[in-house]
Order: C-alpha cells, then structure tokens, then sequence
C-alpha cells in the first residue's frame, strides 16, 4: 500500500511539474513569437492602422507600400546581390579554412599543437582593435574591395574550436585504416572526415552565413564605393530616409509611415536567413552538441 501511494505521489509530482515546464515555456515561446508577428504584420499594416494601433498582430487591410518604396530604387537589388556573393564566397572560404586547420590541431602528433590551440583560444579573449585591424586591411590594399568583408573575419575562433572537437570525437582507427589502404593525409581529410563531419560542416556554415550575411561594421570601416555596400548598409540609409531626413539633414517627402518601413526592413533583412535555416536544422544540434561537448 506504502509503494503504491508513493507511486501515486511520483506520478502527481510528475504530472505537476509536465504542466508548469510547459506553461512556462509556452509563455517564453510567446513572448519571443509575438514580436516577430507583430513585425511582419506591421510592415504589411496601412498608414491609418500603424497610427490607430500601437501593436498589430494581424493588419486589417494589407498594404505593400513599405515594401514598394524599399524596392523603388535599383540599387537595393545591387545591394543584395553584393551580400549573396559575399555570404556564399565567404562562407565557401570560412569553412575551407575552418575545416582544414580544426582537422590538423585534432591531430594529436602535431608538433606544437598545444601552443597553436592556446593562441587561438588567446583570440577570443583578446583582438587586436578596430584601428589597427583597419591598419593592417589597409596594408593589404583591401580598401573597398570585397576581399575585405571575408578575410579579416574568415576564421571564428569559436567555430574552429566546435569543429577541431568534432574531429577529435572521431576514432583514429579511422585514419590507421586509410593509410594502411594507401591515404594520403589530404585523402584522409576528403575521404574520410569530411563525409562524417556533415553535421558539424552545416552548423558551423550557418553560423558563417548569418555572419556574412550580417556585415555592416566592416562594410562601414573598409568600404567607401557605395555601389559596393552590401544590403545591411542599403538597408541603414533607406530607415535614415524612411525617418524624413537623408544623411546630409535635408527633409525628404516619405509616402509610407517611417514604421512601417523600419519593420519592413527588418523582414528583408532576416528572411533570407530564416528560409536558410530549415534546410540545416536536422543537422543543427548534433553538430553542435557533438562538437562543443565531446573532445
């Protein structure tokens, strides 16, 4: 009888507790959602609407005219082909140079090995600064040239770590094995790991792409050709318009509500990325998880 109230007990306590997780984790679910809804229903809302209501989950009458005067100008559509080409070179780039040195430091006969891991894990406490960063893109002859978007941001530190304990999760029979068939270390690499590192290799190309994808502080510092400025930085000066005044403080005449263009920029700006993520989500956790805990 004493086992079976217990039981009964456990299975109240459970039961109990099942409900309060999931409230709780309804409501933060919720109070993460909602805005977002509340962005794309206000890009979409009519001038009247936007100023009637101070939160539109759902517009009463739907209106493209924010999304009409962002995309009035050609240079927006130029903008988002110098993201897209920056987001795929980059994130090609990043993981060619990420997947290739996280695999030679998970080697553990690598002479200086440990020194190469501390410095990296130096970087991510430590960076040099942003002016003698600019110093050295300078030197390079990187001013306004798209090279200058990737490559002082072509390895994360963080990123190398997740994957360089993805391929120390591997077993080194692994890599007996290929060379006994006669494998060279880059067949090894191409081969062997890369297949297995699939997870990891999508995970950590999101993280890249959403970066690129993201520029704007170093578009800002190195280039000074707007016909280069990637879509972020297009994006800055049509709010700044949107808000009645252009750079140089000159009023301008906007149709659309300055709110209704600001979220739809917001849209624009996170869509692309939000369409991306689908595709890589079934390899998001383990990559992650197997990375970042393993090693």
């Amino acid at each position: 009888m004493m086992k079976r109230i217990k039981t009964k007990k456990v299975r109240k306590g459970e039961r109990l507790f099942s409900v309060v997780n999931g409230t709780i984790l309804i409501i933060i679910a919720l109070v993460c959602f909602l805005p977002f809804v509340n962005v794309i229903a206000t890009s979409f809302a009519s001038t009247q609407e936007v100023v009637a209501k101070k939160f539109i989950l759902f517009p009463s009458t739907f209106s493209l005219d924010a999304y009409r005067y962002i995309l009035s100008t050609p240079t927006i559509f130029k903008g988002l082909a110098v993201s897209i080409g920056v987001t795929g070179i980059g994130t090609f780039v990043s993981m060619a140079l990420t997947s290739l040195m996280a695999y030679g430091l998970s080697r553990r006969y690598l002479w200086g090995r440990n020194y190469i891991n501390f410095i990296v894990v130096f970087t991510m406490l430590f960076s040099g600064g942003m002016i003698p960063t600019f110093l050295v893109v300078k030197a390079f002859g990187l001013i306004d040239s798209y090279w200058a978007l990737i490559l002082p941001v072509a390895i994360s530190a963080f990123n190398l770590i997740i994957m360089r304990n993805f391929f120390q999760a591997l077993p080194d029979s692994l890599e007996e094995s290929a060379k006994i068939d006669g494998c060279s270390h880059f067949g090894v690499f191409f081969r062997i790991m890369l297949p297995l590192a699939l997870p990891s290799i999508a995970t950590i190309s999101l993280f890249y792409a959403v970066t690129y994808w993201n520029t704007y502080m170093t578009a800002i510092l190195y280039i000074n050709d707007s016909a280069k400025w990637p879509i972020q930085i297009l994006l800055r000066q049509i709010v700044i318009v949107s808000s009645g005044m252009q750079a140089d403080g000159a009023s301008v005449d906007v149709t659309p509500p300055p709110q209704t263009i600001k979220m739809a920029v917001i849209v624009i700006a996170t869509v692309p990325m939000l369409i991306a993520y689908p595709f890589v989500q079934r390899y998001f956790v383990k990559g992650a998880l197997i990375g970042s805990v393993k090693g």
